[in-house]
């Protein structure tokens, strides 16, 4: 596959091989697509546990129905 980054990607590119951080131009976007999905996989487990603490903080303050154990139970038995 051959690609055109563009000058300052090329630049950069350049000054990562040159600094030992990878040996080509292939292994910079191989390790630049790896370090991009962890940073997404680190953003959306942060949303998730954005999302968590805001459904807790709403239970903790009364303002959801809880439902016991049992109730869910029976609703399930009773086909509803």
């Amino acid at each position: 596959m051959n690609i055109n980054l563009g000058a300052p990607y090329e630049i950069a590119i350049k000054r990562i091989i040159e600094k030992g951080y990878a040996g080509s131009q292939t292994e910079v976007i191989r390790q630049a697509i790896l370090a991009y999905e962890r940073m997404i996989e680190e953003e959306e487990l942060m949303l998730v546990h954005k999302a968590a603490e805001t459904e807790m903080a709403e239970l903790e303050a009364c303002k959801v129905k809880t439902h016991s154990l049992q109730e869910i139970k029976k609703t399930l038995a009773s086909g509803h």
